[in-house]
């Protein structure tokens, strides 16, 4: 009874907020929250967590009437750092690209508050379980994102531990691109924090798919071993992208900071086809090494 009491609660709160335009139709949702205005971009986004997935958190534009068949919802399942099983560093970011017409499936129980969470790690697993989900509700006539969802522009993300669960996912034939986001395959796996996924470095071989890495510049702990892992892949196209701040990358600050540029044009050109988008990686210079504060490489098979 208290359960459903608070989802009801829950649901008149978002009849409110549609008159702002953050959300319509509703979702069923245990809890939610408008993070940031709803996100500097053109849809805007709210942050909840479904009933039926659990350990995780749902980043999606609140108005699912913007979003059909012709014009469906690409799709990240993003890892969060030290394989923490919540977002609470991540979801400024991850909120800011849901609200340029994403959903975004973060691994974790939903961060109400920023604050550290406290808890068992996540698992590579939960990045799969996010795919089964948006796949399974894009093909039901029940859900409110029946035949809104592109099931065949998925990318898989993730922060440091995060994106060692990327790359352990990296074969899974569903996913279109990966980006890793300050992190990298061990040069030296001696130093790992205890029960990381340890993929080894031969496994880049198997990546099929384009890959890009947005690293913290030299003062970035996952550095060597991210650019290491770039000079190693020579048979998918890739791309690194540096800005000098640090392992903990832009992800607390407004909006998501400065990582939101490059990782939001990769999803564009890579799930939607977007031209404008990919000048910021092809060409010599590219556009995002004209950007202040970055620098890039890129292998030969991006142009």
């Amino acid at each position: 009874m208290k359960h459903s009491i608070l989802l009801l609660v829950a649901l008149f709160s978002l009849t409110i907020c549609s008159a702002q335009g953050v959300v319509e139709p509703l979702m069923p949702m245990n809890k939610f929250k408008i993070v940031e205005g709803g996100g500097t971009g053109p849809y805007k986004a709210l942050m909840y967590e479904a009933p039926d997935l659990a350990a995780h958190t749902i980043f999606v534009p609140g108005d699912l009437t913007k979003f059909s068949k012709k014009n469906p919802l690409p799709v990240m399942v993003w890892g969060n750092g030290a394989c923490t099983n919540s977002s609470w560093e991540h979801y400024k970011f991850l909120n800011e690209i849901a609200s340029h017409g994403f959903l975004v499936i973060a691994t974790g129980y939903i961060p109400m508050e920023e604050k550290p969470y406290q808890g068992p790690m996540s698992t590579s697993a939960q990045q799969l379980e996010a795919i089964d989900w948006a796949i399974k509700h894009n093909a039901d006539p029940e859900s409110p994102y029946y035949k809104r969802i592109d099931v065949e522009a998925i990318a898989a993300a993730g922060m440091s531990c995060g994106g060692l669960q990327t790359l352990d996912n990296a074969k899974d034939e569903r996913i279109a691109t990966i980006m890793i986001m300050n992190s990298g395959l061990f040069i030296n796996p001696r130093i790992a924090m205890p029960n990381m996924p340890m993929p080894q470095k031969e496994h880049l071989q198997e990546i099929k798919v384009p890959v890009i890495y947005i690293l913290g510049g030299k003062e970035d702990i996952a550095y060597e071993n991210g650019m290491d892992d770039f000079r190693r892949i020579k048979s998918v196209p890739a791309f690194v992208a540096n800005y000098p701040v640090g392992h903990g990358g832009t992800y607390r600050q407004a909006h998501g900071g400065e990582f939101v540029v490059p990782a939001l044009a990769w999803l564009k050109w890579q799930l939607q086809g977007d031209k404008n988008a990919a000048k910021m990686f092809r060409g010599s210079p590219c556009g995002l090494s004209q950007r202040d504060g970055w620098t890039t490489d890129k292998n030969e098979l991006i142009d």
